[in-house]
């Protein structure tokens, strides 16, 4: 078994590819189309432009834009640097985008220029208002450069083409020993995710975590030389990044970043592209299989589909295997602290085993139940694959991570004879809008801050179309006339919109038990009624 030093680094396997598959088409965005050989020419500019402007192995390098080919070359290049990479959900609004920068600690941002009508700069600049300091955003005191990814930058920040040629300076020579300066041993990203106290926590994890786990992912999955692999998962998540941009890397697939989820672009890439793989959450496949125009498509090249982070109907499986001749459909169950992969289904399993489980633990990974087998009880995790701990959390890490190296997942889950998985419940109230986590402690502690508001709690309840949606229970202030209405419209401007509540009730009084905490299940109970 490989040491975490023999696995290399994530810039080792940029320049292997580059010269593997150096004719291969590597990404596709928009009209623009590169090989191989030229996204490894890109990122080693980029990652020279991160050594002009200081970066340092360990800085923290954000990055918070939508899926495209700059994200891929920013976000590579960074790490090529030596730097531990930051993504930022692109549907963060400016202050939970300040509060993972602060968290972090980060030297650098590439943020994309307006986006859904968005200015990300504007949002981020309202959030942390003026403070002191001499860099561009003197509220975020440690942050000394931001580079806008489009042709344009407002005063003290940077463009992304003069970032680049700030860098052409630095020689290749001096890139490359960067690059030696790297093993598997190395962080390569922290992963924020929210936990029971709603607060964001980054989970450490290293090159060899990331090339280890995704070598795992590309070998279960089939995935191979040639495929077209169509990432509409969010790049700013392992599933988009990791099982994404990294499995590309290893295989030599063709990257098709797609920024919005759209069923229609969806369709029309993968008519045009002619996209062999589709991993996604299970809504992205049902809105596939029933939109009304999919005859009038070509989707014949579709042959992969990895699905997960919901309850997978077994309906949807036969019928993305028969109506659409899908050869692999597989489902997969993991978590930022596991380095976003524990179990995983095997080709050639059956339709009701990839349907009602998450496979089986992945290799070099153990997984137990604290219950007898079959009954639930809270899914643990040990293996190469757990973090090294939440970033500069020692308290929280302690939490969940215990002496002998046992991840306390949160989720509770029951295990079969055969070792499947499946996940029943979530201890942390965790539940999946259309395949984005929503945390309630940190929905309700947004929430808390209307005036209008004297309490709150947020459950998880069934919707058609996205699988889970929020319901909030809300007590008012005296006097006031707050109005469910009133109260998505104003979370609509303070939360992304996955964590908005799609249902609010007012109650006289939330039920708490004697330690005065939210008694969640009578609400639920009241829900189903």
């Amino acid at each position: 078994m490989r040491g975490d030093e023999e696995w290399g680094s994530i810039p080792g396997l940029v320049r292997s590819a580059a010269e593997r598959y150096a004719d291969a088409e590597a990404v596709v965005d928009g009209r623009t189309r590169i090989s191989y050989a030229e996204l490894g020419a890109r990122v080693e500019r980029a990652a020279a432009a991160c050594l002009a402007a200081g970066v340092e192995i360990g800085d923290r390098v954000g990055i918070w834009a939508p899926n495209s080919l700059d994200w891929i070359v920013s976000a590579l290049g960074a790490v090529s640097a030596g730097a531990v990479l930051v993504p930022l959900n692109t549907r963060f609004k400016g202050t939970e985008a300040a509060y993972v920068l602060r968290g972090s600690g980060a030297r650098l941002l590439f943020v994309t220029g307006t986006f859904l009508g968005t200015s990300y700069v504007a949002s981020l600049r309202r959030a942390v208002g003026e403070g002191v300091g001499d860099g561009p955003l003197p509220g975020l005191p440690a942050l000394q450069q931001v580079v806008v990814l489009a042709d344009d930058a407002p005063a003290d920040f940077r463009t992304w083409k003069d970032f680049l040629a700030g860098g052409e300076g630095v020689g290749a020579a001096e890139v490359r020993e960067r690059e030696r300066e790297l093993d598997g041993s190395t962080v390569s990203d922290i992963i924020f995710t929210s936990g029971t106290t709603g607060r964001p926590k980054g989970a450490v994890i290293t090159h060899a975590q990331t090339l280890r786990g995704y070598e795992i992912w590309s070998d279960l999955a089939g995935l191979r030389r040639g495929d077209r692999y169509l990432i509409v998962n969010p790049l700013f998540h392992t599933f988009g990044y990791k099982a994404g941009v990294i499995a590309c890397l290893m295989r030599g697939a063709t990257m098709i970043p797609q920024p919005v989820f759209n069923v229609d672009t969806v369709l029309a890439n993968i008519a045009a592209e002619r996209v062999s793989v589709l991993p996604g959450p299970p809504t992205l496949h049902q809105s596939l299989l029933d939109h009304p125009a999919r005859d009038t498509h070509d989707l014949s090249a579709l042959r992969l589909v990895v699905t997960g982070a919901a309850v997978v109907p077994l309906r949807l499986v036969e019928r993305l295997r028969g109506e659409l001749g899908v050869g692999t459909v597989l489902t997969a169950y993991g978590l930022s602290e596991a380095s976003g992969i524990v179990t995983m289904c095997r080709r050639g399993d059956e339709p009701s085993v990839i349907a009602s489980t998450s496979g089986r633990a992945i290799p070099g990974t153990e997984v137990r139940v604290e219950a007898p087998l079959g009954s639930p009880g809270e899914v643990l995790v040990r293996g190469f694959n757990v973090m090294r701990g939440y970033y500069e959390d020692r308290a929280a890490t302690a939490e969940v991570l215990d002496a002998d190296g046992w991840l306390r997942t949160g989720d509770v889950g029951v295990l079969d004879d055969e070792g499947n998985l499946r996940i029943t419940d979530r201890i942390k109230d965790m539940f999946i809008v259309g395949g984005f986590n929503a945390y309630p402690a940190e929905i309700e502690q947004l929430l808390g801050l209307h005036p209008d508001v004297a309490d709150v709690a947020v459950i998880g309840v069934p919707d058609a179309r996205l699988g889970e949606v929020g319901k909030a229970y809300v007590v008012r202030r005296p006097g006031v006339t707050l109005t469910g209405d009133d109260l998505i419209a104003w979370a609509r401007r303070e939360m992304a919109n996955y964590k908005v509540p799609r249902v609010v009730e007012f109650v006289g009084e939330l039920p708490r038990n004697a330690s005065g905490k939210v008694v969640k299940g009578e609400l639920r109970g009241h829900a189903g009624r």
